[in-house]
């Protein structure tokens, strides 16, 4: 028989326990009674509003001190709002009928805040006449959750040093780790981060962990990587007790190694991955370039900026770049699952448009002059030159009409490499050389052609050349050139090609998320497509201001575009590179120089069809064309001054319009221009020091 110390030490063990809460769907009734939305809950219990929702829908539960706090809310709402046919919470309360045997399962325990849920099944008969009062509604919301039940918390948090990790949609959670492998256990088993696959055949992201200043010192960091190297190159040495700790613990680093962006890892058990991603702001992680002021912002900013891109564009992996590209390979993942004939089993096989598995050596005259196919072979028969425009067009060549003219207006086409992408068909298999093959514009690939006897207007670049020169003699150029030599009415004959026979618009998708997160982006700035050529104007004047986390997002998305069209052609790094050697990137299935060429040619051949069409609407020609900006003289400031329009006040199609969809214009300042142009007058490229020209124009990161 039990004493009364043991009995005594029972119940206060009871007492000690954590508040009981009613179930989820009560939770839901009682607030709903009391006619108090989840967002003002959420502000009430300074949390978020999709925590009351996973409250309410049993996917996670709350901690103290918020536990006890709702616990009294709860107990409160309960004596004014009772259940119907309940008795009043004055009177003394009925034990319920217990019935003499009981068929249907206990009441499953609601999962840890951060934990994944079991799989629900439908209720059993017994459990619905036990609670005659449960709400169906509640429970078809509870069956179409509005994030992925596996990640409740978001794609992403950022970690401050005291241990607060903020998250998307204000969300707070508490991290208790101290070291990076106490981070890492708790971020696949705790924290609820992820996001889920954008493709079938793809795969989850893994969740991503930003650390503040403070939070990289608690967990034994420096609080900023040191070096002669350049920032992206630093990184820990191998025997840095953080290193040491990470591989005791069992864990991985990628080659990379723990720099700015440091993938923890061990290998893959069946389907589940066990990787994080971690970026260290103070270790500048995030290019002011591409993220501007986001470094500086308070870590719920930082989030919420991280957690809009990675909701229209993909949870960051590295540089936006790097981002661009493993966007790519996400939305057209490499393999899906086949039935082998043999065994009957599902294995990994070709996904038909993307660009495989295995990397792909490109045809010697779309390589790079120091790749193992041009080395090793000695190929000496040139190079395609497929870049964006770098032109000025010669003093000689100004009209005394043009010189009086008081402004020099720039016009920027939104994204105009993007735009470029869309509908774009390159070639997805190993190209085949041919001799004296006659032109098709549908086979993409790499002609060796003369365009030098083509006869153009002097007062416009050469749409062949990206200096604007005209051509001297036979050179190497895309699909998209010769097609253009073709269009304005001149005979093509090539001498040789490196053509691919199977071919499939591997950017499509891509080109679709990134444009609707553009037009999206802007649209939440307030620049709109409904708006006129004057209202466009003046938002873009003053979207930058409306909201600098948008803002950000909005520089983050321009520079995936051009940072993932670089990435296909990224050249080595390091100073200890020889002629002839391979370097990482050509192990990557997406090191494609020739879809960089295509881009990149597209691009340019419409900035062409665009000057030539202005020439002959207006007469103007313009003073500079650098990468996607045109410099025209103008008798006003704006566009508006010299733009073609009918008579009906509507813009002539044709030339440069206006609006906020990629491949329309935008008013830019000229002053980056000028400086421009004084930089190629003194035989610079100006690609190298012209913010966010580099991605595209120097392949990227």
């Amino acid at each position: 028989m039990a004493t009364e110390e043991e009995l005594f030490a029972s119940v206060d063990a009871l007492l000690g326990e954590e508040p009981q809460l009613p179930p989820p769907a009560e939770r839901a009734r009682l607030r709903e009674a009391a006619g108090v939305t989840q967002a003002r809950l959420a502000v009430a219990l300074k949390t978020s509003t999709q925590t009351v929702k996973n409250w309410e829908n049993g996917r996670s539960e709350p901690k103290e001190p918020r536990l006890s706090a709702y616990q009294r809310l709860l107990n409160g709402w309960a004596e004014k709002y009772p259940k119907p046919g309940t008795a009043p919470a004055a009177a003394t309360p009925q034990p319920p009928a217990v019935p003499q045997t009981f068929a249907g399962p206990a009441a499953p325990e609601a999962p840890a805040e951060g934990e994944a849920p079991a799989a629900q099944a439908a209720p059993e008969p017994e459990r619905s006449a036990a609670r005659p009062t449960s709400r169906r509604p509640a429970a078809k919301k509870a069956a179409k959750p509005v994030v992925d039940p596996r990640f409740p918390h978001g794609p992403l948090t950022v970690l401050d040093g005291d241990g607060s990790a903020y998250g998307v949609d204000g969300i707070v959670l508490d991290c208790p780790a101290t070291t990076i492998p106490q981070l890492v256990e708790w971020t696949l088993k705790e924290s609820g981060l992820g996001a889920p696959r954008l493709h079938k055949n793809g795969k989850d992201s893994d969740p991503l962990i930003v650390l503040t200043a403070a939070a990289a010192v608690k967990l034994g960091l420096p609080e900023r990587l040191e070096g002669h190297e350049q920032r992206r190159s630093l990184r820990l040495p191998e025997d840095h007790p953080v290193v040491k700790q990470v591989a005791k613990a069992k864990w991985e680093l990628t080659q990379r190694g723990f720099g700015p962006w440091a993938r923890i890892y061990r290998k893959a058990q069946g389907s589940q991955r066990q990787c994080v991603q971690l970026a260290i702001l103070s270790w500048e992680a995030l290019d002011p370039r591409s993220w501007p002021g986001v470094a500086e912002m308070e870590p719920a900013d930082v989030a919420r900026v991280l957690g809009v891109y990675a909701q229209r564009v993909i949870t960051p992996r590295g540089s936006t770049a790097v981002s661009g590209l493993e966007l790519m390979t996400a939305l057209r993942p490499p393999t899906r699952a086949v039935r082998d004939d043999q065994t009957g089993n599902w294995v990994p096989g070709h996904n038909p448009g993307s660009l495989g598995k295995d990397p792909m050596d490109p045809a010697p005259p779309e390589a790079t002059p120091e790749h193992p196919v041009v080395v090793h072979s000695g190929w000496t028969g040139g190079f395609l030159n497929e870049e964006a425009y770098q032109w000025v067009r010669p003093a000689d060549r100004l009209t005394d009409e043009e010189c009086m003219l008081p402004y020099a207006v720039g016009l920027d086409l939104n994204t105009a490499f993007l735009a470029a992408a869309a509908r774009l068909v390159v070639g997805l298999s190993q190209p085949d050389h041919f001799h004296a093959p006659a032109f098709n514009p549908k086979i993409p690939g790499s002609w060796l052609v003369d365009l030098s006897h083509i006869e153009l207007d002097p007062r416009l670049p050469s749409p062949f050349t990206p200096t604007g020169e005209r051509p001297t003699g036979p050179a190497w150029y895309q699909t998209h050139t010769v097609a253009y030599a073709q269009e304005l009415g001149y005979n093509v004959a090539p001498i040789e090609a490196y053509l691919r026979r199977e071919t499939g618009a591997y950017l499509d998708p891509w080109h679709d998320r990134l444009k609707t997160a553009y037009v999206d982006t802007l649209a939440d700035l307030g620049v709109t497509k409904d708006l006129d050529d004057r209202q466009f104007l003046e938002a873009m004047e003053r979207h930058k201001d409306v909201d600098p986390a948008l803002a950000a997002v909005l520089a983050a998305i321009k520079a995936t575009v051009k940072g993932g069209i670089g990435k296909l052609r990224e050249r080595h790094q390091g100073k200890n590179y020889k002629d002839g050697d391979r370097w990482p990137a050509l192990e990557r299935p997406t090191w494609r120089p020739d879809i960089r060429a295509a881009v990149i040619s597209k691009a340019r051949v419409n900035m062409h069809r665009k000057l030539l069409n202005m020439a002959k609407m207006t007469g103007l020609y313009p003073l500079a064309v650098l990468s996607d900006c045109v410099v025209y003289p103008s008798p006003g400031p704006s566009p508006l001054d010299f733009l073609p329009y009918a008579a009906s006040g509507k813009p002539q199609p044709g030339g440069f319009r206006l609006g906020p969809t990629p491949g329309l214009a935008k008013l830019e300042g000229v002053q980056e221009m000028l400086w421009a142009i004084d930089l190629m007058e003194k035989g610079y490229n100006p690609a190298r020091h012209i913010k966010g020209g580099d991605a595209v124009l120097d392949e990227g990161e």
